[in-house]
Parts: structure tokens; sequence; C-alpha cells
């Protein structure tokens, strides 16, 4: 079962305006900055309590991050959920009828992830993920 939010991510087009209304103006401590060159964006970890806002910046136009912001525009992207047992609780999710987008992957953080597809999550990109058994 989920334990918490782990992150909200939120893709954004111009990160020094995002971090100007995150950083500076909500006071939130950036944590780290990581690049995901499998998916073609970096990450802004900024701490709010126990979870985290994750800015989402593309690093090529034809990431999905790219695509979503020419779709949508900047906003949230994602809801994550840590997990304690990762396997275990992705296929718990399937069985209840969640479409899984793609296999497990490597995610910010070296956290081991699984997207489940909005159509089947009434309407929310939904993340799980985990520190146990990272994806390489």
């Amino acid at each position: 079962m989920p334990t918490r939010i782990d992150h909200i991510g939120i893709a954004v087009s111009d990160i020094e305006a995002a971090l100007r209304v995150y950083r500076d103006a909500l006071g939130l401590e950036l944590e780290s900055i990581e690049e995901i060159a499998s998916q073609r964006l970096t990450t802004h970890h900024l701490r709010i309590g126990e979870t985290h806002i994750e800015l989402l910046y593309p690093t090529d136009p034809n990431s999905v991050i790219s695509r979503f912001l020419a779709k949508r525009g900047p906003g949230i992207h994602h809801i994550a959920l840590a997990v304690d047992e990762f396997e275990g609780e992705r296929k718990r999710l399937i069985a209840a009828g969640l479409e899984p987008i793609g296999e497990p992957s490597a995610g910010a953080g070296g956290k081991r992830i699984q997207f489940f597809h909005p159509r089947t999550t009434e309407g929310v990109l939904l993340e799980i993920c985990s520190k146990e058994n990272p994806v390489d």
C-alpha cells in the first residue's frame, strides 16, 4: 500500500520562472537537481514537509514533458506515491485494473518507478516509487 505522497511532478517551460515561485517566493529548499537522460529532462526537487515538489524541465523538444507542455501547458504532470514493496504493489495495482505505462524504470534519485495511465486512475497520471531494488 502507498505510505505517503513522495512528490508532485510539475511540468515547467521556464525553469528560472518556476524557481522564482517555488524556491524564492514560497521559500522551499532546493534539495537537488538531476538530469534524467533516459527521459530527456532535468528535475529540480524542492522539499515541502515530508514530500517534494518535482519541477520537470525538458532537455529535448521530443521528450514526453515537451509534448505535455505543447498540449497542456505548464502544470501538474503527475502524483507519485511511495511504496515499501515495489513489485508487490505494482502487481496489486495491475490486478485492481490500473494500466501500467511501459515497464518499471529508474527515476530521479535512483528510485524504481512505474507510471499508470490516467484513463484507469480517474484522469491523474499516477506514479509509484520505491528505493527498494533500484533500476540501474
